[in-house]
């Protein structure tokens, strides 16, 4: 057995090394264990001396075992005549396996595995549901998982053709310098709908400008010359780098594996090409702890519909064939709130894309319809301004789109950012070092948000609405906690009718969040000073939106 570790090397101010890694073994034998760690992905290569007709479609599975479960894994086939056993681990121990194959030279091998505790800080496992407390995400550990989310469609495409992905390493590390834990992403893209909008000094700056590449297809020949015959595993390797390299900095990728408005030439829904493609997302990147499963983005609109009347069969037959591939059990979803609505048992999770302005309410009313699973919005419309106008949806004030994103939080649910120079085709992957005169992203107002959201325990509280009417509420009643999102232009809302009707509150203290600069103020003891208590003073006023953060209260 020959053991080789891909690694994407950047050097980081010359005495730091950042690196991410899939352990490779090369022709594994059966009577050497393979050592790991739990949630490390391990790629075990076996070798065909003969080239197989339509090795895509070949059915070949390692069925693994343990004295806790027992799962069927497939393989997927890599060119060159290499087939892949991609496995991780969420528990420790021993672990037994046998390929079963229709190739006679794969039938039959074996071989075992050791799988030690992590101890990797900030790794936590795959994303799991969570019996006890259905509306929230967990991680395997245990850990709540805050979904903050980074919309960047066409990742795949960032350093497509270069030996490292350094670009991509690059952004990957702001994202997750700024707190984003996961990012929405196509799988593949090809460009924009003709109607967007074409900024002409995007055309100045090709090199920020991904779209229309005909150099990037899934398929042989290219978007614009289909050849559906076989995949293009070059592009799924250099996929496999990303989707590594998310999981080395313990960011999600919430993998969209259709779209239908994105100009794709897609083979026809439900066609041998089609399954192919879609068989081997899911045999290729289940491994990974850090996927969840989205079947398509926009996945049932009118241009889903265009392309294909019967959408709502396919997307339903796709889940099902997820669920049997998939012998690790991800977390799926379809982004398209119409079809999670008639189909919530389904689907993992709701996901919802909403623009309204009255989002709160919107927010609110699918938390309370959807009380035993997480809801995820998507897209609710906010685009923070870039340098390229690509595409300004509802909002592209940078305070209004964290307006928004605090607005889906206050309502129970989750959210999604989006900056109009990395979301879509136009892909600024070092925003901080372009010149002055381009408009910068303010990534780090949702540092702040997760540093706020990680302290007081998000998983714990509850949108509150009968108090309140210039702020918006989240309690904890567990722990005794209340908070208030109040708008920069409100001076103060009315705390007390709540601390009179349901806790003892002598001892409770404030505290105050500037959402804009992350800044606390010195936790105090609650007083009231003005009469009406709504005219008490707040930092802030008219300068930034403000949470006010009451603690140390107890339940009447």
């Amino acid at each position: 057995m020959t053991l080789k570790i891909i690694t994407l090397i950047t050097v980081l101010l010359v005495t730091q090394i950042g690196f991410s890694q899939i352990k490779v073994y090369d022709k594994p034998k059966s009577n050497k264990t393979i050592q790991s760690v739990q949630w490390e992905v391990n790629d075990l290569i076996y070798h065909t001396r003969k080239s197989i007709e339509k090795p895509f479609s070949k059915k070949v599975f390692a069925i693994v075992k343990s004295e806790k479960e027992e799962q069927k894994v497939p393989l997927f086939y890599n060119g060159n005549n290499e087939w892949v056993f991609r496995y991780s681990s969420s528990i420790t121990g021993k672990k037994t396996f046998a390929i079963t194959s229709e190739i006679k030279e794969l039938n039959g091998k074996k071989g075992e595995f050791n799988f030690t505790e992590n101890k990797k800080k900030e790794r936590h496992g795959g994303i799991v549901k969570n019996k006890d407390d259905l509306r929230h995400f967990y991680y395997e550990d245990g850990t709540h998982y805050f979904n903050l989310a980074f919309e960047c469609d066409w990742l795949f495409a960032l350093d497509y053709g270069n030996k490292d992905i350094s670009k991509t390493e690059h952004l990957l590390g702001l994202i997750n310098e700024n707190k984003f834990n996961q990012i929405v992403m196509n799988v593949y893209a090809y460009d924009p709908d003709l109607d967007w909008v074409k900024d002409d000094r995007l055309k100045e700056n090709p090199q920020h400008n991904y779209g229309a590449r005909e150099d990037i297809f899934p398929f042989l020949g290219s978007n614009s010359k289909p050849d559906y015959s076989s995949l293009n595993v070059n592009f799924f390797k250099h996929f496999d780098k990303v989707i590594a390299e998310m999981h080395n900095k313990e960011i999600v990728s919430h993998l969209m594996i259709y779209v239908w408005n994105k100009r794709v030439a897609w083979p026809k829904a439900g066609s041998e090409a089609d399954n192919m493609y879609y068989d081997h997302v899911i045999q290729r990147y289940q491994a990974f702890p850090n996927i969840i499963w989205d079947v398509s983005k926009e996945a049932a609109s009118s241009i889903a519909i265009a392309q294909n009347k019967n959408i709502v069969e396919h997307l339903e037959e796709r889940i099902v064939r997820t669920r049997k591939l998939d012998a690790f059990n991800r977390l799926l979803s379809v982004h398209d709130y119409g079809f999670c609505k008639t189909h919530k048992e389904d689907v993992d999770f709701i996901s919802t894309q909403d623009w309204k302005l009255t989002i709160h309410q919107s927010m609110l009313k699918a938390y309370n319809q959807f009380p035993d699973k997480p809801v995820f919005n998507i897209e609710h419309g906010g685009y923070e301004e870039s340098p390229y106008n690509v595409f300004p949806g509802g909002y592209s004030n940078a305070e209004m789109c964290l307006k928004r994103n605090y607005l889906c939080l206050f309502a129970g649910t989750y959210t999604t950012y989006y900056w109009q120079g990395t979301s879509w085709n136009a892909i600024i992957h070092n925003p901080f070092e372009q010149p002055d005169n381009f408009i910068k992203p303010h990534f780090e107002y949702f540092k702040y948000m997760r540093k706020l959201m990680d302290k007081v325990g998000y998983e714990n509280f509850e949108p509150v609405t009968k108090y309140n009417v210039r702020s918006y509420n989240l309690t904890d009643y567990k722990n005794g906690t209340i908070m208030l999102y109040i708008p920069k232009e409100v001076h103060f809302d009315d705390v007390e009718r709540q601390l009179k009707a349901e806790f003892y509150y002598k001892d409770a203290t404030k505290q105050w969040f500037n959402t804009l600069t992350g800044e606390f103020t010195k936790e105090e003891k609650l007083v009231f000073k003005h009469k009406y208590g709504f005219w008490d003073y707040r930092p802030w006023r008219n300068k930034a939106d403000a949470i006010l953060i009451i603690s140390n209260l107890k339940k009447i």
